[in-house]
């Protein structure tokens, strides 16, 4: 065995996307794998027979990140491989191509090229599709114009490049840049007659959508000016051309709408007792009506957090007369079924994270971390789990690892879950350095699945250790609501956390780390204003000031006021009380900041801000910034971006741990 390196993470395979074909006799997922050299991630679609459980790689140009079946042997993928089109849309113009391979054998071909952006299709038939494209209401379209009116719109564009027109928030969106007046509008598309048709309107954002019998349902966050964080549910007859609003946008958000039976099942949340982060409940809408159907107190989503992923796949699903979605509970990610009756059911096993799904019968497929293993396809059935896949096995036959140690502790009565994984070298009566890493959200998790950074630094000789303090997922609206509390009990979980670890553990007290990106971004910066207790720290993604991340954010707006309880206008003080500026003269520990230039989430002012308040103070203090990268960084970001920001962190510890 030997000792896993920094850069091992390159060798990963990350899988997501995982479709079965209408017959249920293939699955299809997707592999990823970085390209260290060209400074990316090469994917592409595999094929697994349901009965043989035998797969192979269908594609091999290293483009397909996703897909959906045609018929039962034709898989529709899109790609660019033509130069001419690429050509043109390099110029300015908006196309998407796609292309269809079947399972069997030969090459891929054009099936259809759309003029438009498409950010997601479905098929209707083979025929006609339903897709979601990028309709800029300021835009040029490029694609009719020819001769001395394209040449002046060329013109146009170029001198448009030069500056923005923000005229709305939010203005821009962590991941998808400068979005101001862009909609993601809804559309159904024929591939033979060519016709184009817009469902939605074009100041409408389509954040759901489901068909069912020549019916689409859909999803709608309506906005001008400033976008509220409610949505509307709408129904359009295709056949009839006609458009019904079934939830008007005044009092829920909607995490989703699916045809449910002869009604429609919602997932919605008032945020009237939680706030936005109140997990939603199920109802039901019939004919007008809107009842409560299933009170629900889990978040609808995956959030055990790792940095061994890569691209996504389906969450909801309806079959027959039961809903299927992941949610989370503890600390594990699991399938649970929802049916017409209101039984609820976990299916999969509390054994780490389900990360997306199909379904054929009484079997469930499923890609998925399990235990220190990274990401593989297992078979469950009859109560059964198996492996299907070995698409990482060299990294848990060949590699040390460090088993995380439960070590859950009380703090004012309440039960924190937390971990320790120890040096893979370990040896009694040795002391050694450690590092406390804090995870974003705040409501997200922590499990026990494999995280590549702790498990580097364990393999490097330090103990790491984490926990779930309040504000974390998977225990409930209670658990997850510090609204107006950041920084209060949040940070006493951590520090008595720590404290325990270090009582228990040969752990070196003045050699302790603190890292920790997003709101773990936040918590270090706090952490380092409040105790001189850590070595040196390591800020990542951070907030610093909530008044300037109001100001500048994609969600500033509106979650900063939900979650501290305040405004710069509305208790200002309270707003600054919360800020881990504010208490930045106090200050001793040497901190590394690292950030993103396009991280529109946590901009880079903050990281700028509290890097400047060190200096200042005549604090060790070093910023490492990235262009070209967004609040994704530690987890999708370029292959040598990743290497580096890893690189400058654990180098950091190097210098005042050991």
């Amino acid at each position: 065995m030997e000792n896993l390196k920094l850069k091992d993470f390159l060798d990963y395979n990350y899988l997501s996307g995982m479709e079965i074909s209408p017959d249920e006799k293939n699955i299809g997922f997707v592999v990823h794998k970085a390209d260290y050299d060209e400074n990316k991630y090469n994917s592409n679609i595999w094929i697994m027979n349901k009965e043989s459980k035998k797969y192979f790689r269908l594609t091999g140009m290293d483009e397909e990140r996703s897909f959906i079946w045609l018929n039962n042997s034709n898989i529709l993928f899109s790609g660019m491989r033509d130069k001419k089109l690429k050509a043109k849309i390099d110029e300015g113009e908006k196309w998407s191509c796609f292309y269809s391979i079947d399972i069997n054998g030969g090459e891929a071909q054009e099936y259809m090229r759309i003029p438009l952006k498409v950010t997601s299709i479905k098929s209707i038939d083979e025929e006609n599709f339903i897709l979601t494209a990028q309709y800029d209401n300021y835009g040029i379209n490029l694609n009719e114009l020819t001769g001395e009116e394209r040449a002046e719109a060329l013109q146009k564009i170029k001198e448009d490049r030069d500056y923005e027109i923000i005229d709305e928030i939010p203005f821009w969106s962590n991941g998808g840049g400068f979005t101001n007046k862009k909609r993601n509008r809804l559309y159904l598309y024929n591939k033979t007659s060519k016709k184009l048709q817009a469902i939605s309107d074009e100041i409408s954002n389509i954040t759901y959508s489901s068909y069912k019998d020549g019916k689409i349902l859909y999803v709608v966050n309506r906005f001008l000016n400033k976008q509220e964080q409610r949505e509307a549910i709408y129904l359009y007859d295709i056949s009839k051309e006609t458009t019904e609003l079934l939830l008007p946008s005044d009092e829920y958000r909607v995490t989703f709408a699916e045809f449910f039976g002869d009604a429609i099942l919602c997932a919605l949340n008032d945020t009237k007792k939680y706030g936005l982060n109140q997990n939603p409940d199920f109802y039901i809408l019939k004919d007008g009506d809107l009842k409560l159907f299933k009170e629900n107190d889990t978040w609808l989503v995956n959030t055990v957090g790792s940095d061994c992923r890569y691209g996504s796949g389906k969450n909801y699903r309806v079959i027959g007369e039961k809903l299927y979605y992941i949610t989370t509970i503890l600390h594990d990610a699991v399938l649970k079924s929802l049916d017409v009756n209101g039984k609820e059911e976990i299916l999969t096993k509390l054994n780490g994270s389900v990360d997306t799904y199909v379904l054929s019968g009484d079997e469930i497929f499923f890609i998925g971390l399990r235990g220190l293993r990274l990401q593989e396809i297992y078979h469950l059935s009859g109560g059964e789990e198996k492996q299907l896949t070995k698409f990482n096995e060299e990294i848990v036959k060949n590699k040390k690892l460090s088993y995380p140690e439960k070590f859950n502790i009380k703090n004012d009565g309440v039960e924190i879950e937390g971990w320790v994984l120890k040096p893979t070298d370990y040896e009694e009566g040795k002391n050694y350095p450690a590092i406390l890493d804090i995870h974003g959200g705040p409501k997200t998790v922590y499990g026990e699945v494999f995280y590549h950074e702790m498990q580097v630094w364990a393999n490097m000789g330090y103990f790491v250790f984490f926990c779930n303090p309040r504000g974390g997922d998977g225990r409930g609206n209670e658990f997850a609501d510090i609204r107006g509390k950041y920084g209060t009990i949040d940070y006493e979980d951590l520090m008595k956390f720590t404290d325990e670890v270090i009582k228990s553990y040969p752990i070196l007290k003045d050699k302790v780390g603190v890292t920790g990106g997003s709101y773990g971004g936040f918590m270090t910066n706090w952490i380092i204003g409040h105790t001189d207790r850590f070595a040196c720290a390591a800020s990542q993604r951070s907030i610093a000031n909530w008044f300037s991340k109001f100001g500048t954010t994609d969600i500033g707006y509106y979650f900063n006021v939900d979650q501290n309880a305040s405004s710069p206008w509305d208790n200002p003080e309270k707003l600054w009380w919360h800020s881990p500026m504010k208490y930045a003269d106090k200050v001793v520990t040497p901190t590394l900041f690292i950030h993103s230039e396009e991280d529109y989430r946590c901009w880079l002012v903050e990281g700028i801000q509290m890097f400047t308040s060190l200096k200042y103070h005549g604090v060790p203090a070093r910023l490492c910034m990235f262009r070209g990268e967004n609040h994704e960084l530690s987890r999708s970001g370029k292959p040598k971006h990743r290497v580096k920001r890893l690189t400058e962190i654990t180098n950091w510890f190097e210098q005042f741990l050991k």
